[in-house]
Formats: structure tokens, C-alpha cells, sequence
């Protein structure tokens, strides 16, 4: 954001000296144009100041490039020196210019000018933001308060954006979202699942890119919209990189170090990191069961949670340079992870007068290994430097995970009791392929013509084994309600095709997108004695056909203010836990069960956004709306069923509502009043109304939310930044459950030292320790009252070291590493 407001602030001044011309020196305009690249990687470069001097040395006009590094610039006829300069590289002139005619002067590339860069000092900032036809692009490797931090705590400082206190992600209030790695489904982001983003280190994280109104060459799952991490490359040539180390309370520490050597015909590039995270939490349930409207049995539950997180990760590729216009990146992902979690139960029952019936205490110790891994494939051909390209990806990912859990329950009350232990052991494989072609053709100077095919290919099979003991101490029998081997297979192929084109001030991005689905979910015979559980049939085999319409239009009312209309159709596919129908196992009265007979729910979505620029000052801001059918909803209800002790069984179930109507308005400010000072705030504003029934019992409800972030950061004297970050999230509702607003703050402090070549780092997790969710939830058979605070308050120091590598000194990241160059306008 520095670097823009240098720019316009020389734009300006520039303007003004064009505009004190005297009259009497007007000559016939001409026009001139042409294109700045980047030297080193060969990519547009945005926001280059392009300058024209007058033989007396007097500055007359000049201009900025756009998104794709060109510019366009009127100028009285006559002689000039034009002059080309980014920010930290070698400004290049052209000197004796005759320029009387319309012309198109050669292309220019602009290489790191390394004395610049040791002169220049590029402050870290916190979340920027760049606005595209179809997505908000957030460069937050800039906040300070993510030093140490994962994907997914770094994801909870981008607007729009929240993780709850489980790291469950939504966009705009909606969980219903799609998040993919430099553009495609990745195992690095679990397929869906967030249990992996809360384990890699943000350090790995270069951009974020919120996608509210996806074009046609994306997937069309996930109602909400996108969320597209893309990975640190480094373009610059030479051997550079740079390793952080960390450590924290409650104990976590962490060890993340990348390395990139570029040379003219390959790119190395390697991340890696290792974890260990001790993670305290609690939790507390209150259960009332109701007999002709009064409390016949109460049930109090306290949780207390000891996790232990051991991981490792590594990404190693390669992209080799075939000639100037072709490359194949290879790269490889392997992920690691030994866990441990320790959950203790302690539950009591009270009869109808308040008088205590029976306590018991529940262990579960739940150890897990994961191993993850991930090849990749990427071809790219540049016809030539206007964009015409070909493109082409495979990916093949392979995870698997095996958790076993040791279930121990003690009666204390009215006696002691030693009760039958529990052995759970559960092994879950996936596997996935993916292939992807994708064609781009400009057309004339401003249209663009895109069409590509996708085809994902997804088995998941969970094989649970539960045996208990016949009596204390006894031998251990298999449980055949339990035990169950499932297997859900997701296949999905794609065409699509989108053509955009720029009018004046008008540009526009029309596109189809056809996806035929395949949800396959069968239970192996020998497993269990029948095709039900508790109600719900397993075995499954749809097929669904459907068209993706996209369309998203830009309007600039002048180089600094424009609106933006985006309108997209979209899919949620319910996969993976969300359709096992085995329940979970970690209390016996409060359990959660997957539903087969989940249909796949479509939604249409309108997005009017407006953005306007000022010198210190930028505003973002979006009214949208989304209407859904099938939309999943999840209820509480009894199944009809009692533990051993005779409490019933309630089950959480996710279900398909009839209709979902979701409208909203946010904002975004940005705003740098001082070189020591810089904020950044946002607001959103939503409301739901959801109409259905299941089982006779009706669920719509209506809830109107909000939430709210804002973003300090000051730089104090002895250059140490003070970064604070602050998140309100207002209460919610559905047709059950009340959940109570929640509010967190982030603390952080930051010192350059060794030259600016290093970092010191101090960050402050929930510095009140209050971020825990609170819900009431209200049926006419029971009425529960809960507390959950996943992670207590987090204190964690970390330590950057970079050789041959300025501090963040990224334009925005426009170049070839995300994959994901989709048409401007």
C-alpha cells in the first residue's frame, strides 16, 4: 500500500505540472503506449510510473500501468525523455523521443536495484487488499500478529472471513466454503476438512484470495464462495530464503524455513516445518430432559481437553524452464502428523427435585497418525506475451489417517464403579486424482476467450473397529452396532468456457460451467447385519447434473472508484464425515451422526460491490444476497435411545432445509493517516431465513448477525511495530440454538535487527482468554445449555532470520504461481 500511495502521490504532482502548461505552448496530442515487465520473472508490472520530460527538463505528463503492466498516456507532440521506475528496481529512460504521431514504444523491463533495496525500507503492514473482477486478493503475510501462527489462524485476520473456536471457516457467515491451494483442491488443505490448516505454519502463505462471485474456471463447489491460498515462491534469482523459529505458552514451538534458488532455466523452491503445539480447552453441558414440559432428568457435562499436535511438513518442487515460453513445475507435499488428545468427562445426573441420581467420569485418551502426500504436475506454454497460454495439471493425492481411542468410564457416584472399557480404532484412506486442461486466447487488445476441462476422482473408506469389554477386566467383544467399514466415493468431470472484453470504462466476464456428479456411499457386507443405522439407510448411488452460469461486470468511474456486479450459480456436495452414518463416540449421551441420505444443495448469488480510493484512504464495500435450496442445516434431536445408565441419547444431524435466504452488506476501510500509523477495519452485516421440516418437527428460523474487525498498527520510536487486532462476532440463531456474541483480541510486537535482516517477534493470542462459544439450544423434549473454548489464551515469541531476501517486499503477487491469471477487463 506504501508503494501505491508513493505513486499516486508522483501522479499528482505530475497532473499538476501537466496542468500549469501556459496555452500558448499547446500542441496536438498523440498517443502512447506500451508494456513494463518485470526483468526477472517476466511478469506485467502493475503501478510502474511511466514520466515524459520535456528537452528544458520540465516534467509535462505522464501515467501508471494497469493490472497487465500496460500503459496508455496522451502527450502534446514533440520531443521527450520517458522515463520507466518502480519502487526498489533501476529506472530505464528513453532519451530523444520524437513523438508526433500515435505509436507504440518498445517493451520495457525493469531489474531489482539491490542498492535501492538496502536503502529503502518497506515496512511490514498489516492486511492489503486488491480488488479483481471476481475476487478480493489479501496479502497477509504482511500482519505481524501471524509470526508463528497457522493457515487457519492467519485466515481469521481476513475480512470476510471466520474461524470459529473449533476451526470450523465461513465466508460472510456462510460454512458452506471452498478452499483451495494456488487454485485446485489440495490434501494441504484436507480435502474440505480444516484439521491441516490448523497445523502448517503461516509463514508458507503468500496471498489469500477471498472469491465471493467465482468465475466459470473455477469449481462450483461451496455456496459461500472460495477461499484460494496460494504458496510462497520467490521470484527473485539467486539463492535466498529465510527460517523462522518459535516458542510458546502453553507450550508450542515450531521450526518453518524456505529456500528458492532460481537461475535462468530452473526454479528450486522448499518449504519446511516442524510443530509441537500443546493445546488446554474445556467445555461444559447442560442437559435437561423434559416430561410434559417439566424437567424430569438433568445431565451436567464438564470437558477438559489436553491436545498434543507433533507434525511436519515439507513442500519440494521444481519448475524447469524449457524455453522462454514453456515451463513444468514438478512439486511433492508430504505431511506428517502424531497426535495425542486426553478428553475428561465428568457427568452428573439429577432427578426432578434437584437430588443427585449418579456421577461418573469418562476418559478418553485419542492418539492419531496422519500421513499425507501429494504430487504435482504443471505445464505451461506462453504463445506469446499477450497471454494466449495452455496449461495443464495432474495431481495425484494420497492421505491416510488411524486414530485409536481408549474409553474408560468410572461410576463415583452413589458408588464406585469400574464400568467396561471401550477400544475404538478407526482408519481412514483417501485418495484423489486430478486432471486439468486449461486454454486462454486474447482476442484483439482487450477481449480474452477461456475454456478448459476438470476432472476430480475421490475414494474415502472408513474401516471402524469398536470392541468393549463383556465385564471389567474381561475380554474384549466386537460391537457390531459400532463396527463398520464405509466407503464414499465423489467423482466429478467438468467443462467450462467464459469469454470477457473491455469497453472504455466497462469491462465484463461472462462464463458456463457444466459439472456432472457422482456420489457413491456402500457399507461392506461382512461389517455389520444390516443396510440401517439408527434410521438411516447407507447405501447410495446419485448422480446429479447441473450448469454453473457466471457473470461479472466492472464499471470504473475513474481510475480510483469503480463498481462491480457478479452474479454466480453454485453447488455444496456433502462429503466425508457429513455423510458417515456411524455416530461418534466421544460421549455417550451427546453424539454426532453423518447422514447418508444428504442431497447436494444449489444455490444462486448476487454481489454489488463498490470500491473508491483516496490518498490515505481506501474503502471496499458489497451488498449481496443468495438464495439456496437443500441447503444443509444442523439439528439436536433424541433418538429414542438410552446409554447403559438409562440417559437418553441425543444426536447432532445434519439435514436438508427447503430453502435458504442469505443478504448482506460489508465493508472494508484502509486507511494510513501517518507513516507510524495504520488501520484497517471491517463490518458484516447478514441476515438468514430458512424454511423446512424433518421428521414432522419444523426448522425454519430467521437470524440476523454481524461481525466485526478492525487492525491497528503503530510504529514506535527504535522502529518496533505495535500491531493490534481486534474480532466481534455478534449472536446467532437458528430454529433451535441460540449462540452468543464472542470477542477476541490479538496482541502483537515486532523489531528488525541485524540489518533489517532478521526479525523479533511477541504476539498475544486472545489476550482476554474470551473466546469461547455459548449456546442455548430450546426443543419440546430438551433443552441444552453449553460452553467450548477450544484453545486457552496463547503467548508465543518467534525469531526470523532472511539471507539474500528484503522484508516483504511483494508488489501484490501478479505473476505465475498461483496458476490462477483469470481475465481483469
Amino acid at each position: 500500500m506504501l508503494k501505491k500511495l508513493l505513486l499516486v502521490t508522483l501522479m499528482g504532482v505530475t497532473s499538476i505540472a501537466f496542468g500549469q502548461r501556459p496555452d500558448n505552448q499547446i500542441k496536438r496530442e498523440v498517443s502512447v503506449n506500451g508494456k513494463v515487465f518485470d526483468a526477472d520473472t517476466n511478469t506485467p508490472m502493475e503501478y510502474a510510473t511511466v514520466s515524459f520530460t520535456d528537452q528544458a527538463g520540465k516534467i509535462v505528463t505522464g501515467g501508471i500501468t494497469d493490472q497487465k503492466g500496460e500503459y496508455n498516456i496522451e502527450v502534446p507532440s514533440g520531443t521527450y525523455s520517458v522515463k520507466f521506475e518502480f519502487i526498489s528496481y533501476e529506472p530505464k529512460t528513453l532519451t530523444n523521443q520524437k513523438l508526433i504521431s500515435d505509436i507504440t514504444l518498445p517493451n520495457i523491463s525493469l531489474e531489482t536495484d539491490s542498492q535501492a533495496l538496502n536503502e529503502v525500507i518497506v515496512r511490514a503492514e498489516t492486511t492489503e487488499v486488491q480488488v479483481r473482477l471476481d475476487k478480493k486478493i489479501y496479502n497477509i503475510g504482511k500482519d505481524l500478529t501471524t509470526s508463528g501462527a497457522t493457515v487457519s489462524d492467519a485466515l481469521s485476520n481476513v475480512p470476510s472471513v471466520t474461524v470459529d473456536v473449533d476451526g470450523a471457516i465461513a465466508l460472510r457467515g456462510n460454512g458452506n466454503v471452498r478452499i483451495l491451494i494456488n487454485g485446485r483442491p489440495s490434501a494441504i488443505a484436507g480435502f474440505g476438512s480444516t484439521d491441516a490448516l490448523q497445523q502448517l505454519p503461516a509463514e508458507a502463505i503468500e496471498r489469500v484470495e477471498v472469491i465471493t462471485s467465482p468465475s466459470a474456471r473455477y469449481d462450483a463447489e461451496g455456496t459461500a464462495g472460495i477461499l484460494n491460498i496460494i504458496l510462497r515462491k520467490e521470484k527473485t534469482l539467486g539463492l535466498n530464503g529465510q527460517i523462522q523459529a518459535n516458542y510458546g505458552v502453553p507450550l508450542q514451538s515450531g521450526l518453518t524455513g524456505n529456500i528458492n534458488l532460481r537461475t535462468d532455466k530452473f526454479n528450486i523452491f522448499n518449504t519446511t516445518g516442524i510443530r509441537y503445539r500443546q493445546s488446554p480447552g474445556n467445555a461444559f453441558f447442560r442437559n435437561e430432559f423434559l416430561e410434559d414440559g417439566n424437567v424430569d432428568l438433568t445431565v451436567l457435562e464438564n470437558r477438559e481437553y489436553e491436545r498434543l499436535n507433533r507434525g511436519f511438513n515439507t513442500n519440494l518442487g521444481m519448475e524447469y524452464f524449457l524455453s522462454d515460453k514453456t515451463s513444468v513445475t514438478a512439486s511433492a507435499f508430504l505431511r506428517l502428523g502424531d497426535d495425542e488428545d486426553m478428553t475428561d468427562n465428568f457427568t452428573d445426573d439429577f432427578g426432578p427435585d434437584g437430588a443427585p441420581l449418579e456421577s461418573r467420569t469418562r476418559t478418553e485418551l485419542e492418539t492419531e497418525e496422519d500421513t499425507s502426500f501429494q504430487l504435482s504436475l504443471n505445464y505451461i506454454t506462453k504463445f506469446n506475451e499477450d497471454g494466449h497460454e495452455l496449461t495443464v495439471d495432474f495431481q495425484w493425492a494420497d492421505d491416510e489417517e488411524t486414530e485409536r481411542s481408549i474409553i474408560e468410564e468410572f461410576q463415583t457416584f452413589p458408588e464406585d464403579e469400574i464400568l467396561p472399557t471401550e477400544d475404538i480404532l478407526i482408519n481412514e484412506t483417501q485418495n484423489e486424482y486430478l486432471g486439468q486442461v486449461d486454454y486462454v486466447l486474447p482476442i484483439g487488445e482487450n477481449a480474452q476467450f477461456e475454456a478448459g476441462y476438470r476432472g476430480t476422482f475421490e475414494e474415502t473408506v472408513t474401516n471402524q473397529l469398536a470392541t468393549e469389554e463383556e465385564f471389567p477386566g474381561g475380554p474384549f467383544l466386537r460391537n457390531d452396532d459400532l463396527s463398520n467399514i464405509f466407503t464414499y466415493n465423489e467423482d466429478v468431470n467438468a467443462v467450462y468456457t467464459q469469454y470477457g472484453n473491455k469497453f472504455g470504462d466497462f469491462s465484463f466476464l461472462a462464463g458456463l460451467r457444466y459439472e456432472h456428479t457422482r456420489l457413491r456411499g456402500s457399507l461392506d457386507e461382512e461389517s455389520v447385519q444390516t443396510d440401517v443405522v439408527n434410521d438411516l439407510l447407507v447405501d447410495f448411488d446419485r448422480t446429479f447434473d447441473g450448469l454453473f452460469p457466471t457473470l461479472n461486470l466492472t464499471y470504473e468511474l475513474n481510475d480510483r472508484e469503480n463498481i462491480t456486479l457478479g452474479y454466480n450459480r453454485r453447488i455444496n456436495r456433502p462429503r466425508g464425515r457429513s455423510v458417515n452414518p456411524f455416530p461418534s463416540r466421544s460421549s455417550e449421551a451427546n453424539i454426532f451422526q453423518g447422514n447418508p441420505n444428504l442431497r447436494p444443495a444449489f444455490a444462486n448469488a448476487f454481489d454489488l460491490g463498490y470500491l473508491k480510493r483516496w490518498d490515505k484512504l481506501t474503502l471496499t464495500s458489497s451488498i449481496y444476497y443468495q438464495r439456496e435450496t437443500d441447503s444443509f442445516e444442523r439439528i439436536q434431536e433424541e433418538t429414542g435411545e438410552d446409554t447403559p445408565n438409562g440417559i437418553p441419547i441425543v444426536r447432532s444431524l445434519p439435514i436438508n432445509l427447503s430453502s435458504n435466504e442469505r443478504y448482506g452488506f460489508e465493508a472494508g476501510v484502509l486507511y494510513n493517516p501517518a507513516k507510524w500509523l495504520r488501520l484497517n477495519g471491517s463490518f458484516n452485516f447478514f441476515r438468514f431465513v430458512s424454511e423446512g421440516e424433518f421428521n414432522g418437527t419444523d426448522f425454519g428460523a430467521e437470524n440476523t448477525s454481524y461481525f466485526a474487525r478492525g487492525s491497528a498498527k503503530v510504529t514506535l520510536p527504535y522502529k518496533i511495530d505495535w500491531q493490534t487486532n481486534m474480532f466481534y462476532r455478534g449472536p446467532t440463531n437458528n430454529a433451535q440454538t441460540d449462540t452468543k456474541g464472542l470477542i477476541s483480541v490479538n496482541l502483537a510486537f515486532s523489531k528488525d535487527i541485524i540489518n533489517d535482516n532478521a526479525t523479533i517477534g511477541l504476539n498475544v493470542s486472545d489476550l482476554f482468554n474470551s473466546r469461547v462459544r455459548r449456546s442455548f439450544t430450546d426443543t419440546p423434549t430438551f433443552r441444552s445449555d453449553s460452553e467450548f473454548q477450544w484453545r486457552v489464551r496463547q503467548v508465543n515469541l518467534s525469531f526470523t532470520y532472511r539471507f539474500n531476501q528484503k522484508k516483504q517486499r511483494e508488489r501484490g503477487g501478479r505473476g505465475d504461481d498461483g496458476g490462477d491469471d483469470d481475465f481483469e477487463g
